[in-house]
């Protein structure tokens, strides 16, 4: 079943069920993929840009999170988070750490890295390997402590 398919089965089920997070975050997910399809490019949308949305909308949930619980506001930081388990659900299978160690060796050996000079060719490497399946700060950090930070 194609993401936007999915989406618009979830959005139905969760009108029935009168889960109002739920409801609005399909929703503002929804919104972006027809935004995004209507650019004008006159292609269909592709799985890589559908992920591609899906990440944005994690990492603003992931941020939102962050500042709410600094602020001491637990009630919007639950909401945020139920609202990034939901867009969650539709984001590909995420990788463990301990694979994302395993593909950046190959990647530092591959390039013949040595120091954290070679970060900035490494890194874009990297993300480019492994974009949508975990999150860049992850994979940040694997690189920093493979290249001896």
């Amino acid at each position: 079943m194609a993401l936007t398919e999915r989406i618009n089965e979830d959005l139905k089920a969760a009108m029935k069920s009168g889960d109002s997070i739920k409801l609005n975050t399909i929703r503002s997910i929804r919104a972006q993929l027809i935004e995004f399809s209507k650019r004008g490019t006159g292609t269909n949308i592709t799985m890589v840009e559908e992920t591609s949305i899906l990440l944005a909308a994690a990492k603003k949930r992931k941020e939102a999170i962050e500042i709410y619980e600094k602020a001491g506001r637990n009630d919007l930081a639950n909401q945020e988070k139920h609202e990034l388990d939901i867009i969650s659900n539709y984001l590909p299978k995420q990788i463990s750490r301990e694979e994302v160690e395993i593909i950046v060796k190959k990647i530092i050996g591959d390039a013949g890295a040595a120091s954290m000079k070679d970060f900035g060719k490494i890194m874009p490497a990297a993300m480019k390997e492994l974009k949508g399946q975990i999150d860049g700060k992850i994979v940040q950090e694997v690189v920093k402590q493979q290249l001896g930070e």
